[in-house]
C-alpha cells in the first residue's frame, strides 16, 4: 500500500512550497509566499538549453579531431548537467506550477538524458526517502557485504559507470521487463530497496519514455550524421561528470535522512548555471523549495560551505567499513 512520507518531498501544483523546514526553521527563515515556482524563469532556462543542445549535436556531426572533440565533451558535460537540474526540479513538481506540463517538460528533457523521466523521478524521489540509511549508504559496507563488491559499485559512481547504468534502463525497462522483478536485485540492497519502491502505475508511461529516448537519439545521430565514437565522447564528458556528483554531497556526511548531506560551492556561474544545485543540504531540508532561493536560505541556515572539487577528491579514499545500523523508516513504501 501506498504511504506518503510524513515532510513533502513533491510540491502540490500550483501551491506556494515551504517544505519540510517551515517547522523546523519557522516563518522568519521558510517563507511559503518567498517560495512560489518561477516558471518563466524556467521556460526560457529549458528554451535556451534546449537551443544549446541543438548547437552541441550539430558541433558533433562537424567535430574531427580529438581536442575538439574533447572541449566538446566538457562543455557538453556542463551543459547536460546543467539540463539535469532543470528534470531535478521538475521530478519535485517545482519547474512548473502545473502538474501536466510540469512532467511534460520533465519528460522532453529526460529525452537528452537519455533516460526515462518518471523512472528518475522515482529513483530521485526514494533517495530522498533512503538517503544515509543502510539502504543508501554507498560509501560504508556492513560484516555480510563483500568489500569488493561495494568497492566496484562506489568507484563505478564517482568514475561515469553509474550514468551507463542508468541509461541502459532504457533498455531494460523496454525489452526485458521481467528483470523489474525484485528477486532479480536481491544479490544488492540499495537496488533492491529502490525496486520495491517503483510505482507499477507508471510501468506503461515508462516503457513510452524509454522507446521515445531510443528513437530520439537513433534519428539524431542518423539525421546529422553524428559519428558514433562523437556521439559517444560527448556523452561521455556528461556522464562521468554527472556521476561524479551524484553522491560527493553525501560522501562521510551524518547518517540522517535530511541533515546528511552537505552544501558545496565551486566557480559561482557554475553554480548557477547547475540552478544553485550545490546547496544540497538545504535542498534536501527543504526539497519543495524551488532552486532560485536555495542561497538565501542556506546562508539564512548554515552559510558554510566546502569545496565541490576537494570534497569529489575526497571520495577516492574509497568506502568504509561500519557496524553502526540505521533504518530506512520508509522502506517499502511506493512513491506517488
Amino acid at each position: 500500500m501506498a504511504v506518503r512520507a510524513p515532510f513533502r518531498i513533491h510540491a502540490e501544483p500550483g501551491n506556494c512550497v515551504a517544505g519540510f523546514g517551515a517547522k523546523r526553521y519557522g516563518a522568519s527563515a521558510v517563507k511559503a509566499c518567498d517560495h512560489r515556482i518561477p516558471a518563466k524563469t524556467n521556460l526560457a532556462i529549458l528554451s535556451a538549453q534546449l537551443l544549446a543542445l541543438g548547437a552541441c549535436f550539430v558541433a558533433a556531426s562537424e567535430a574531427r579531431s580529438w581536442p575538439a572533440l574533447a572541449l566538446l565533451a566538457a562543455g557538453f558535460g556542463v551543459l547536460m548537467n546543467s539540463a539535469y537540474s532543470i528534470i531535478h526540479e521538475a521530478e519535485h513538481g517545482i519547474l512548473f506550477p502545473n502538474r501536466f506540463w510540469n512532467d511534460f517538460a520533465g519528460s522532453c528533457m529526460a529525452l537528452f538524458f537519455p533516460a526515462p523521466f518518471h523512472l528518475l523521478r522515482q529513483g530521485h524521489l526514494g533517495h530522498h526517502l533512503r538517503n544515509r540509511s543502510d539502504d543508501e549508504a554507498f560509501d560504508l559496507y556492513f560484516e555480510e557485504d563483500h568489500r569488493l563488491w561495494r568497492g566496484i559499485i562506489f568507484y563505478g559512481i564517482i568514475t561515469g559507470f553509474y550514468w551507463v547504468v542508468v541509461v541502459l534502463s532504457n533498455v531494460v525497462f523496454l525489452f526485458l521487463p521481467f528483470s523489474t522483478r525484485t528477486r532479480y536485485w536481491e544479490f544488492d540492497r540499495p537496488s533492491l530497496a529502490f525496486m520495491h519502491s517503483l510505482n507499477p502505475a507508471y510501468r506503461r508511461v515508462i516503457q513510452i519514455e524509454c522507446a521515445a529516448a531510443i528513437s530520439l537519439h537513433v534519428a539524431v545521430v542518423w539525421a546529422l550524421r553524428i559519428p558514433v565514437v562523437n556521439y559517444l565522447v560527448m556523452y561521455a564528458g556528461f556522464g562521468f561528470m554527472w556521476s561524479a556528483m551524484q553522491y560527493v554531497h553525501h560522501y562521510a556526511t551524518e547518517r540522517h535522512v535530511t541533515r546528511g548531506a552537505r552544501n558545496l560551492w565551486i566557480w559561482a556561474p557554475l553554480d548557477r548555471l547547475w540552478l544553485n544545485h550545490n546547496w544540497h543540504r538545504t535542498h534536501h531540508e527543504h526539497p519543495t523549495v524551488p532552486w532560485n532561493q536555495l542561497p538565501r536560505l542556506g546562508a539564512a541556515e548554515d552559510p558554510k560551505r566546502g569545496f565541490l572539487l576537494a570534497a569529489y577528491l575526497r571520495m577516492w579514499r574509497g568506502p568504509r567499513y561500519t557496524n553502526e545500523r540505521v533504518d530506512n523508516k520508509y522502506a517499502g513504501r511506493i512513491i506517488q
